[in-house]
């Protein structure tokens, strides 16, 4: 995949519905996710794969602990400059998400439709059938991880602010 594929796939990403929730800060969460592309070379040709990303639970991770990660393989003047970091970085905390992605559980459909009745129909499936930890994603056929990772990336920013404040609550951080 060149750079052009991978920055192609990150602009069409594009979420119809997101889960109605976050990733939860105390626990694991599962996200059912359905992820839309059309074909590239045939006309009117859907693929639909649906599957799930599993969410670890956010770890905090404190300046000493985030540090360390920092220099692994790094020297003796890496070394001071983490020394000065954690001194004067206290009050700074990380949080850090695990995610887990399983091909195993992903399941593909094709059809014979244009994009957006397949869009409205999945929308109506995973309304109908109540999924309130669903995702329905467009994106590129070729390039669907890409997309399905920047999916990840976005449900960590949205998160990341209510996880934090959970941690603040009890005086985690």
């Amino acid at each position: 995949m060149t750079k052009d594929d991978f920055d192609y796939a990150i602009e069409n990403t594009q979420v119809i519905l997101a889960p109605e929730q976050r990733i939860a800060t105390f626990g694991n969460t599962s996200f059912n996710f359905y992820l839309i592309s059309e074909l590239m070379d045939r006309v009117n040709q859907v693929r639909v794969r649906n599957g799930k990303i599993h969410a670890e639970r956010p770890q905090i991770l404190t300046p000493e602990h985030f540090s360390r990660l920092l220099l692994e393989g790094f020297g003796e003047k890496a070394q001071r400059y983490a020394d000065q970091l954690r001194e004067h970085a206290r009050n700074i905390a990380v949080l850090r998400y695990g995610f887990q992605f399983r091909k195993t559980d992903v399941t593909e459909q094709t059809s014979r439709d244009s994009i957006d009745a397949v869009i409205n129909r999945t929308r109506r499936q995973v309304e109908t059938e109540n999924q309130p930890l669903s995702a329905i994603i467009q994106g590129v056929d070729d390039a669907w991880e890409v997309c399905l990772l920047k999916f990840t990336i976005d449900m960590i920013e949205r998160s990341s602010g209510g996880n934090f404040g959970d941690f603040r609550k009890r005086g985690l951080i």
